[in-house]
């Protein structure tokens, strides 16, 4: 089952670069910028900023490309057949879709951009009016139970038994997700944040932002803001992400409830939960709860304040971490100039 979560990984805030972790479903209100922070210069160093859409599109789908590739290799080894399949790949530019959840009218159409964003519109004006069908589903259908299962834990990996004890969502490991999983590895190996020699910084780094989040300034800005949502009749939220986190939380009990596609069964014929009534009730509620909470943060100016103790706090860090992240830096460049020459 899919599961959704509102706070990007790690190590896919430092992939996108445009954000990072602590603010990663956050716009500075005022004159602070979440990509302003001091840790940005590091954390951004592999990012092409200055790319047109089109050359982004463009890389993006020989990274595609080549992923698909290396998962057919795998799988041959492995005993089954793969044929690469990139046509159900989509691609949209972060420049025509506006993500602004600090604009009253944005949030009133789209809440938190959880349930229904404006990325989700686009893509829909991209669909092609007749799906792309996978060329290995005629294959997939001709194998035995047994044998399907086989074919999708090799491809994706073994889904592992929750632990009820387990704070948040389950890390992803691309050791763990089969031939998939392994491709895209190869693929993005050039990159610093995939490298074995940045692991310690990189963990040191999430380690950070999950400590920030009790700063005790942050905890008291917090507390205004759970007071103003209490005097909106919204009392069960102590801190800011906990709200939209209550959405995506809502959403994974949904596509939970889903039964899983029968390999047997057409595609064409599969209900998306997103497409259900109660996903379409559950947008109604988030919209009106990101009206509140944007309403508080307004009142407290919290996305300001927010911004300048996590700037404060990310200059501490850097100065302790100087020689490393310029290290990063460097590896991020290197593999950026590496991509530009493909």
């Amino acid at each position: 089952m899919p599961t959704v979560e509102s706070r990007l990984p790690l190590a896919l805030a430092i992939l996108a670069l445009s954000t990072i972790a602590l603010s990663a479903c956050a716009q500075g209100g005022g004159g602070l910028k979440p990509e302003d922070s001091p840790l940005s210069e590091y954390l951004s160093a592999g990012y092409d900023r200055d790319a047109s859409p089109k050359e982004q599109e463009r890389r993006a789908k020989e990274q595609q490309k080549k992923q698909e590739e290396l998962t057919a290799d795998c799988m041959a080894k492995e005993g089954f057949e793969y044929k690469p399949f990139t046509g159900n790949m989509s691609f949209a530019s972060s420049e025509d879709v506006k993500w602004e959840p600090e604009e009253r009218s944005w949030v009133e159409k789209y809440g938190y951009g959880a349930v229904d964003n404006p990325m989700d519109q686009q893509m829909k004006g991209k669909e092609q009016e007749q799906p792309v069908e996978d060329p290995n589903q005629e294959y997939l259908q001709s194998l035995s139970e047994a044998e399907q299962q086989a074919y999708q834990e090799t491809l994706y990996g073994k889904m592992a038994d929750p632990d009820p004890q387990a704070e948040g969502p389950v890390e992803w490991k691309w050791q763990d997700a089969g031939c998939q999983g392994r491709a895209q590895h190869e693929v993005s190996a050039d990159q610093p944040w995939q490298s074995d020699e940045f692991k310690p910084l990189v963990d040191r780094i999430q380690k950070f932002y999950e400590k920030m989040q009790d700063a005790p300034e942050l905890k008291k800005l917090d507390g205004s803001w759970s007071a103003c949502m209490g005097d909106a009749g919204e009392s069960g939220f102590r801190k800011q992400p906990e709200a939209q986190q209550s959405i995506y939380d809502a959403m994974n009990k949904i596509y939970e409830q889903q039964a899983p596609m029968d390999p047997q069964q057409d595609p064409n014929s599969y209900q998306d939960p997103k497409d259900s009534a109660e996903m379409k009730k559950l947008g109604e509620t988030e919209r009106a709860l990101a009206l509140k909470d944007l309403a508080c943060r307004e009142k407290t100016s919290y996305r300001d304040a927010q911004l300048k103790i996590q700037f404060a706090n990310e200059e501490k860090f850097v100065a302790e971490n100087k020689k490393e992240l310029e290290a990063f830096k460097v590896a991020g460049e290197k593999a950026l100039a590496q991509e530009k020459k493909k």
